[in-house]
């Protein structure tokens, strides 16, 4: 069974989908993926991938003679199409394509374009799940994304930026989804200076080049403790650097979700999104989202600016809380490394 997974745009949600192409994998099913440039490294590191087609479609545009010549090109070749985003355009590809058997949820005026719609769920419903429906059956309760590099590339990656594999730190200040997501960059420079006090070792803030003016921002505050590597690494390097880490502090953001995959120690830091619809699937995980504690009736409210300009869900947090949660998953994973070690 050769199958096409129609990836989503986002980074978080491409490593969410990570659980639904491991069930493929197991029962048989040869997989390619089809993605946008900044995704697509995502799905390189997983194993269960054959073949990513990088697809030549600009963001937000229709582009249909553009999906209709790679659907014309791709006939033949697939028996199978999983379309994990809900728009009309991502079903178009895998129509063009005459793939017999096209899976995805009813989304946006798909009728006739898939063969098989599932109803879309209610709410926000946690979304590893929500891909792995489209494997049909109940997921298992354990189901979380993993992602694989290897040491080679982890250590090229460290190296290439002067730093020792699990002597260093990283900060994902950023959150493309805008700023209700993003913990205050004086946090994150009173985070760095504490843990490069207490370790030595250099904290590395992580962003694409639309958070370098954040990132630069922060290391003016804390200069001795961190530097700046936002737009200057490539994503997969980037996910090397995260899989070296000792630990990782973060919003609720695509670079959190790689953390969780690669299973190091992480603080996330939530404000107006929520942990019960993105969480970093981790045991390593330490989630700050304080809707009780702060009594804050919006939380969540998922909107992309607070509304009320305070933005109280995130400038509740302090930087010893976040410090405190990151030093208790770096303690958590060394035991879980020692219970697991074999005798």
């Amino acid at each position: 069974m050769r199958s096409l997974i129609i990836a989503p745009q986002w980074i978080g949600d491409a490593v969410m989908s990570q659980p639904l192409l491991a069930r493929l994998s197991a029962r048989g099913e040869t997989l390619t993926v089809a993605a946008l440039p900044w995704v697509a490294p995502v799905y390189r590191a997983m194993p269960e991938v054959g073949d990513v087609i990088e697809l030549p479609f600009a963001h937000g545009r229709l582009d249909g003679w553009a999906r209709r010549r790679l659907g014309v090109a791709l006939r033949g070749r697939y028996d199978r199409a999983y379309v994990l985003p809900n728009s009309m355009k991502s079903a178009l590809l895998p129509w063009f394509a005459r793939i017999p058997v096209r899976i995805g949820y009813r989304g946006e005026m798909r009728v006739g374009l898939l063969t098989e719609r599932l109803p879309d769920p209610a709410g926000r419903p946690p979304m590893v799940a929500h891909y792995s429906a489209l494997a049909g059956g109940s997921p298992a309760l354990n189901e979380r994304p993993r992602l694989r590099l290897s040491r080679q590339v982890v250590q090229a990656a460290a190296a290439q930026v002067g730093v020792e594999p699990g002597r260093y730190w990283l900060c994902a200040p950023g959150a493309e989804y805008g700023p209700a997501k993003v913990w205050p960059p004086e946090r994150y420079a009173a985070l760095a200076r504490a843990l490069h006090a207490g370790s030595g070792w250099p904290v590395l803030l992580l962003g694409s080049g639309k958070e370098a003016a954040l990132c630069d921002g922060i290391v003016q505050s804390a200069p001795d403790a961190c530097r700046s590597l936002a737009g200057r690494t490539s994503l997969i390097d980037a996910m090397a650097l995260i899989a070296g880490a000792r630990g990782m502090a973060s919003n609720d953001s695509g670079l959190m979700h790689v953390a969780a995959a690669f299973g190091i120690p992480q603080a996330a830091v939530f404000g107006s999104t929520s942990p019960e619809h993105t969480p970093p699937l981790n045991p390593n995980a330490r989630v700050l989202w304080l809707r009780e504690e702060l009594g804050l009736a919006c939380m969540p409210c998922f909107e992309r600016t607070c509304r009320f300009g305070h933005t109280r869900c995130l400038t509740g947090v302090p930087a010893e809380r976040v410090e405190a949660a990151l030093e208790e998953a770096v303690l958590s994973a060394g035991a879980q490394a020692r219970d697991t070690a074999p005798l």
